[in-house]
């Protein structure tokens, strides 16, 4: 069974999104893919949702 694990950030930056993917992976998180939320006036994201996968117990 998969399991998902969906990281949310409002600090939009390089640093912070290393950090994240760094962090979770040494957790034994598998990075998946990252999502973006965009502001109309600007070209920089209000936000980011950075997903991981891995694989869960089975339920009995």
């Amino acid at each position: 069974m998969v399991k998902y694990k969906v990281v949310e950030t409002t600090l939009v930056t390089d640093d912070t999104l290393e950090d994240i993917l760094n962090e979770w992976s040494a957790k034994g998180w598998h990075y998946d893919g990252m999502q973006f939320a965009m502001r109309e006036a600007s070209k920089r994201p209000a936000m980011a949702f950075v997903l991981f996968t891995r694989e869960g117990a089975k339920d009995a």
